[in-house]
């Protein structure tokens, strides 16, 4: 497919970015619907888009499968950590974590807590989305139970996760703009530390001032007392029960992969439920198909409990595949690549460079609703800047994930989004402004960008060593182009 051989004009390329929007911003929220529709007649607008600017059917067929396939890999995670949250509901391994959490964990410093071990978790296994498709599960359960609002517990999980998937040498976003900027991977974590660290801290003293008013207000305490009688009520509780999640954490951090490791998780919890709850084969098996249900009385904890399942994901599964149709077709009808041509016409300097790639990040995780896809598509676009204003390729990998990696939370339609309200149940809108480090990590990076802080410039010796690679890559083209006329 040669999407260079058509002419896309900017206009073109925006027009179903824009009618995205407005029909997106109606539908959610004036209707408050679901954003399925909208993105189908994204989807719409640009295929029609594509067919009058040369496209056959056929080619913008192909456009969207490619979309859909480069976010397989997400929806089996997805699939998989519905099966994990019904597994381990149904196995008690959840209640477990909550009744422990409960007993050592003060209200006035869950916040904290919470994203600190998120923190470390998703640092020792490098994946966000399995950090909260089993810890996060568990600290919205303990936080709820204190009375902390739902939107503060998710911001806490997603900061904390996000630092960790960001920071880890096991991270594929990590890896990925690493390895497409050509910048050593453990240069690139350490570049990244400038922005993360104190973005974490931020985070985290945000933290401790709104735990202050659950600690004087008591909020909670009844709850806490009550949720605790449930749990040992509906559950076989034991400490040995922690040790599934932590043989899963320990699988990953030895750099299993992802998927094996959560198969290991559900057949434990599938197990749990049968030989240590008791519960029958049929309802295991249910839990896994439809969620795990359980009537206790206690409003809290049957709402908390009653959830996961392989049904419960098809929801967030539909709209990762309905939003990858729509950046299919942005991305390989050369849409996208349009806008950003045009972005690069006002870059004049290295501020506005890092600040354009950071902003490029963002607008493609809107557009194309997928992370991955927010660090490929810049990377390609800002690399040859990056080098022409002699910038070291750290500043692109460390921007991409700036405003590629953290800022697709904030994205209702967005793979991420879509996940976050799937597993932990509660939308963009709750959460948004208390997933700190998120916010606050891309403004630092435009700040330090502004300011020149920490802007590292390549040496004289990389940029010889840049340009003799660029004249032995070019010799090797030319090459074959002679070998094959």
């Amino acid at each position: 497919m040669k999407n260079e051989a058509r002419e896309m004009s900017i206009w073109k390329a925006l027009l179903p970015l824009v009618i995205m929007i407005v029909v997106m911003i109606f539908t959610v929220v004036k209707l408050e619907q679901g954003p399925h529709i909208p993105l189908i007649i994204g989807t719409s607008v640009a295929a029609l888009v594509a067919w009058r600017v040369g496209y056959n059917w056929k080619e913008i067929e192909e456009m969207m499968y490619k979309g859909i396939r480069l976010a397989l890999p997400a929806v089996v995670i997805i699939i998989l950590v519905g099966l994990t949250i019904g597994a381990w509901m149904g196995g008690g391994i959840v209640a477990t974590m909550i009744y422990y959490g409960l007993q050592i964990i003060t209200p006035a410093w869950f916040l904290v807590t919470i994203a600190l071990i998120c923190s470390i978790v998703s640092l020792a296994i490098g994946s966000s989305w399995s950090t909260m498709g089993t810890i996060g599960v568990a600290g919205m359960g303990i936080g709820l139970s204190m009375g902390i609002p739902a939107g503060m517990i998710a911001g806490a999980v997603i900061s904390g996760a996000y630092f960790g998937d960001k920071m880890s040498p096991l991270s594929d976003t990590t890896n990925l703009a690493a390895g497409l900027t050509g910048t050593d991977l453990f240069e690139h974590i350490k570049h990244m530390l400038w922005t993360t660290i104190p973005g974490l801290a931020i985070a985290l003293g945000a933290y401790a001032y709104l735990g202050k008013r659950f600690s004087q207000s008591g909020v909670g305490t009844a709850e806490i007392t009550q949720t605790v009688q449930v749990l040992q009520e509906s559950f076989l509780i034991s400490p040995f029960l922690l040790l599934i999640p932590l043989a899963v954490i320990v699988l990953v951090a030895f750099k299993v992969p992802a998927i094996p490791a959560l198969i290991v998780g559900i057949v434990l919890g599938f197990l749990s439920q049968v030989f240590i709850q008791g519960g029958s084969m049929t309802g295991a098996i249910d839990a896994l198909q439809s969620g795990f249900t359980i009537n206790t009385g206690n409003t809290m904890v049957d709402e908390l409990f009653n959830r996961g399942g392989l049904d419960s994901m098809m929801y967030t599964v539909s709209m990762t595949i309905v939003a990858m149709t729509f950046g299919g077709i942005l991305e390989f009808s050369g849409m996208l690549q349009t806008i950003m041509s045009q972005l690069l016409k006002v870059v004049k300097s290295a501020k506005s460079l890092i600040v354009s790639t950071i902003a490029a990040c963002f607008m493609t995780n809107v557009t194309c609703a997928e992370q991955y896809i927010s660090i490929v598509v810049p990377s390609r676009m800002f690399s040859g800047a990056y080098r022409k204003m002699g910038l070291h390729s750290k500043n692109l990998s460390r921007s991409l994930e700036d405003g590629g990696t953290l800022t697709s939370v904030f994205i209702p339609w967005n793979t991420c989004g879509v996940f976050i309200f799937g597993t932990l149940g509660v939308s963009v809108v709750q959460y948004g402004p208390y997933a700190i480090l998120n916010l606050v990590v891309p403004l630092l990076g435009m700040i330090y960008a502004m300011t020149g802080f920490t802007i590292a410039k390549l040496t004289d010796e990389e940029k010889e060593a840049i340009e003799a690679l660029e004249q032995e890559e070019l010799l090797h083209l030319q090459t074959e182009e002679v070998a094959n006329s």
